[in-house]
């Protein structure tokens, strides 16, 4: 092991008390906007056809239910390709992303995400066509998850 070898093993191991110190990574609302526009392709996203089913109280951000669903006829001419959904405030703010063909026959899909405080959460449906239709909520969590709760 060389000199330099270990003075940045030395210097990596004296910034991690300084790095948990600044807390937990969150998103910000800006950075949930870089990976939608990452997303659509900086296209513009219209509302309605998209449903978001998710509690709008929630008292533990560890498991938070969610269904989301597009209206769309899924044909070969007419379908939904994907839904994405975001949040504002969690490390990423790209949480999960659901592909569809056709053949699904429906554009609906049930998860549990987990939520770092109050935010708000945005699902987004790509369509076959490349428009883009949306639908957002506030949620409001009273425990939030992603965090680590350091001892002290």
């Amino acid at each position: 092991m060389t000199d330099r070898h270990r003075r940045q093993i030395l210097l990596g191991g004296l910034a991690t008390p300084f790095v948990l110190a600044l807390g937990p990574a969150r998103a910000t609302p800006e950075t949930m906007q870089t990976a939608i526009d990452g997303f659509t392709g900086g296209a513009e996203v219209l509302d309605g056809r998209v449903t978001l089913k998710i509690p709008l109280l929630v008292e533990n951000g560890n498991s938070v239910p969610l269904l989301v669903r597009a209206d769309s006829p899924m044909t070969e001419a007419d379908h939904v390709t994907e839904i994405a959904i975001f949040n504002e405030i969690n490390p990423l703010p790209d949480t999960v992303r659901f592909r569809f063909t056709p053949r699904s026959g429906l554009a609906e899909a049930e998860t549990r995400i987990r939520l770092n405080g109050t935010q708000s959460v945005h699902a987004i449906a790509r369509m076959s066509d490349g428009t883009f239709w949306t639908a957002a909520t506030t949620v409001v969590v009273t425990a939030p998850a992603c965090e680590e709760v350091i001892p002290t």
